[in-house]
């Protein structure tokens, strides 16, 4: 499995779904997880069953490509991070060759750069687009990349259906298959009734960057205080943009009403969702083009029985779409989503609980890992990835 994101010990709060899948996956295969090293990682190690090798890539003070907001976020915000790209898909591949082993299949997130590596190898490989590397990146020669990798593997998975138009515009010779990643709502995202919800609490979970679109639930807030004055947000993230964000909430008074917890490991989270009145997730487009590309953090949220305002994006909506306890909004309207947010904390959070069989039949780990082991399976085959 080759992968640009993934955590650097246990419990990071880096994104952990790739693990998290990894980690199952063992129950099929023998999985060795290829990426990058970071300060504090160790360069191997056993994780959950899973063979973590880290590649060196730069001297480590400079091993910043990929962690706190993700290699999109951080080669626009530090434009010099570009001369790392060369030497962090070198250094995969020479390491992922390495240990390529009789009859394995590759695993590759993302297009660029794992994907792109895989395609180097010589060996059959699936690869799967987490958003960020379908919507963003644009350019001539981003596009020719991505084309080249679609054309020589043999499954192409993505992770919501609003991914599939601009997935087979790369290339009408392999169809995509909607394959989301998971989330464990059967023991971690979990309602728990013996947890009272916090009157006119708001929960913001994810990166601070500007897909997230946490500015705008910031600019809705003081109406949102004008008609619920004991309204209060608990943000849960970290990213480029925090220090704009918190300017943001000084200019609009909102010190004492707006409170940024950090980043918090992802077994972390059900506290927050379990306690909080609404959680909000204002998604919008990036200036890049980069926005959503599923959302786990709805699930998360609607899992622990969490009433959710969301904007109505097309992602969004494989998550949303007959869901009880949802409020979809417009896309980066402030004042939908005052709307929104005041019609959630009327709300009952044990509507959200009536839909929650439908979450756990399409997200949950068990049945997304299976999905995916049948993918591999059917692509070392030499077969179709459709199963």
């Amino acid at each position: 499995m080759l992968a640009s994101t993934y955590p650097r010990w246990k419990d990071d709060h880096e994104p952990s779904f790739v693990h998290e899948l990894a980690r199952r996956l063992v129950h099929w295969f023998e999985v060795i997880v290829v990426c990058p090293h970071a300060a504090g990682a160790a360069r191997r190690e056993m994780l959950d069953g899973v063979q973590v090798e880290r590649y060196r890539y730069a001297p480590a003070a400079w091993e910043t490509l990929v962690n706190n907001g993700g290699i999109t976020t951080n080669l626009r915000s530090s434009p010099w991070k570009w001369w790392l790209v060369p030497s962090f898909i070198a250094a995969q591949w020479l390491l992922a060759r390495r240990l390529l082993k009789p009859r394995a299949i590759v695993h590759a997130h993302w297009l660029l750069t794992p994907g792109l590596v895989a395609s180097g190898l010589g060996m059959p490989f699936v690869v799967t687009s987490h958003g960020a590397d379908l919507f963003a990146l644009r350019g001539s020669l981003a596009m020719g990349l991505k084309r080249r990798v679609v054309r020589r593997c043999r499954g192409f998975t993505v992770v919501s259906q609003a991914m599939l138009p601009p997935a087979r515009n790369l290339d009408d010779s392999i169809a995509p298959v909607v394959a989301p990643m998971g989330v464990d709502l059967q023991h971690v995202f979990t309602p728990d009734p013996r947890i009272p919800r916090e009157p006119d609490r708001l929960l913001f979970v994810g990166r601070l960057v500007e897909k997230k679109g946490l500015d705008v639930l910031l600019e809705a807030l003081p109406d949102v205080l004008a008609m619920r004055p004991g309204t209060r947000l608990t943000v849960v993230g970290f990213g480029p943009l925090e220090k704009d964000l918190r300017a943001q909430c000084a200019r609009l008074g909102l010190e004492g009403v707006v409170t940024f917890a950090g980043a918090m490991p992802s077994a972390s989270l059900a506290m927050y969702y379990r306690s909080a009145a609404a959680f909000v997730a204002p998604f919008r487009p990036a200036s890049s083009g980069d926005q959503e590309g599923l959302g786990l953090v709805l699930v998360e949220a609607l899992g622990c029985g969490c009433p959710v305002v969301a904007s109505d994006l097309p992602a969004v909506r494989d998550v949303l779409t007959d869901m009880p306890g949802v409020f979809p909004v417009k896309v980066a309207d402030s004042k939908a989503l005052v709307e929104g947010v005041l019609a959630a904390l009327d709300s009952s959070a044990a509507k959200v609980i009536e839909g929650r069989q439908r979450l756990v039949d399409r997200f949950d780990w068990e049945a997304v890992a299976k999905r995916y082991a049948g993918i591999l399976m059917a692509a070392s085959d030499g077969g179709s990835a459709d199963v």
